[in-house]
Order: structure tokens, then sequence, then C-alpha cells
């Protein structure tokens, strides 16, 4: 196999790289499930907090930001 050698303009410049940083691109997912939540998340301390129902409890659940 040849090796490719990259050119000194494929790397994206400072510029571009706070640019892609500052603008998050959507993405879309596909998820099969259950039961379906749409909640705010809370402040707690340090970190967020989102509260569930107690019958979810022991269950594998999925969290996705939207905004």
């Amino acid at each position: 196999m040849a090796d490719k050698k990259k050119k000194e303009t494929d790397t994206p410049t400072k510029d571009e790289e706070t640019a892609a940083q500052d603008y998050p691109t959507k993405v879309k997912f596909e998820v099969w499930g259950e039961e379906m939540i749409e909640k705010r998340v809370k402040l707690s301390g340090n970190s967020g907090r989102v509260y569930l129902p107690p019958t979810w409890v022991g269950h594998h659940v999925k969290i996705i930001r939207i905004d």
C-alpha cells in the first residue's frame, strides 16, 4: 500500500476548530423503546439531574440532549 502523505492544508486551522466547537451540528437518532418522557434538566450541585418515574428504576435508559 502506498502511504498517503498529509498536506498541511488538510489540517483544520484554529478558527475552523473554534467554529466547529461553537456551532455543533445536529445528528438524527432513531431509537426503539417502551416509553418516552421529555423533561428539562434541573441543577443539582455541580451537575444536572432528571427525575424519572420509580417504575423505571433498574431499567436501561438513553438520554439525548435536544437543544
